[in-house]
């Protein structure tokens, strides 16, 4: 593991900020609003730490553009059917690993608390963020956004994202 590289506060300032924002979208329900968190062409992929260590391809979601996250969100808004539950995001401090004046690759620890109407809060997920996150004239923006949780078995169905 790479030691983290020195940048100014700014940077981290808005490098966190970014995803404090995303967590607070998606927490919220506004699926509108989370493909907005990303460049047109982008990655955006759950995935288990043994495949991830491991270098094997397949990954419980893969999407590749802003397109199909935009998909994705109408699919969770009216298509899909389930027991309606809150998910919270507990995300660690950014660790930024690599700095340029116009992108940053940054990782952080993270937890996902789901909790169903009448039943107590659980841990959902947990596992590591890698991104790689790109200057917009709109701000920071991810244009890759690797979520590798640490269970080998996610306990439900995932509907909204990790």
């Amino acid at each position: 593991m790479s030691a983290a590289v020195p940048i100014g506060f700014d940077d981290y300032l808005q490098v966190s900020q970014l995803y404090v924002d995303y967590a607070r979208a998606v927490d919220s329900g506004d699926w509108d609003l989370w493909p907005e968190f990303f460049t047109e062409q982008c990655i955006d992929k759950l995935i288990s730490r043994e495949n991830h260590e491991r270098g094997l391809p397949l990954a419980t979601f893969f999407f590749e553009s802003k397109g199909m996250l935009k998909d994705r969100a109408y699919g969770i808004r009216e298509t899909l059917f389930h027991d309606p539950y809150y998910q919270r995001h507990v995300v660690g401090a950014p660790v930024i690993v690599r700095a340029a004046a116009d992108r940053f690759e940054a990782e952080a620890n993270y937890a996902v608390f789901r909790t169903r109407l009448s039943k107590p809060s659980t841990v959902f997920d947990v596992g590591r963020y890698i991104h790689l996150i790109v200057r917009t004239p709109e701000g920071l923006k991810f244009a890759s956004r690797l979520c590798v949780y640490d269970s080998e078995l996610i306990p439900h169905s995932i509907i909204y994202p990790i």
